[in-house]
């Protein structure tokens, strides 16, 4: 399945008063993870996605992670993003988060490619992800 990695330093604003990164920020990492792993795989950034496919987003619909290894700022830090699955309408991404090469942090999450109801204003329901954005995070590397 595809994978994309990037590397960040951990921020002052990530870290809480004991000086290690509040649990929450791990998750805007991912989510940022998310899309950058999209925009390597369909080759468009996420702004170009909306306006190729008609569609309205893929938001995550369950998260989780394991904290393993505390960071702190200053430490710069590896994050791998891999599909792990790819259904009809859903997607299913696992985030590694490596400090000097040991595992600190492993987040999962899985998210639904969605349209606006036109039957329930105001709502959304799943749509199929199309085959070929389907291919494309099935592959091992990008286009």
């Amino acid at each position: 399945m595809f994978s994309n990695r990037r590397t960040i330093r951990i921020e002052w604003g990530d870290c809480d008063p004991a000086g290690i990164v509040f649990y929450p920020r791990y998750f805007a990492m991912f989510d940022h993870s998310s899309v950058l792993l999209l925009e390597a795989a369909l080759g468009r950034n996420k702004h170009e996605l909306y306006k190729a496919y008609d569609f309205d987003g893929y938001p995550m619909v369950e998260t989780r992670a394991r904290f393993l290894i505390p960071t702190r700022y200053c430490d710069d830090v590896v994050i791998e993003t891999t599909v792990t699955e790819v259904r009809r309408t859903s997607f299913h991404l696992q985030h590694r988060l490596m400090k000097d090469g040991a595992l600190a942090v492993e987040g999962f999450e899985s998210r639904v490619w969605i349209v606006r109801d036109q039957e329930r204003p105001g709502r959304f329901k799943p749509q199929p992800i199309p085959p070929e954005i389907m291919a494309r995070l099935s592959a091992t590397a990008p286009p």
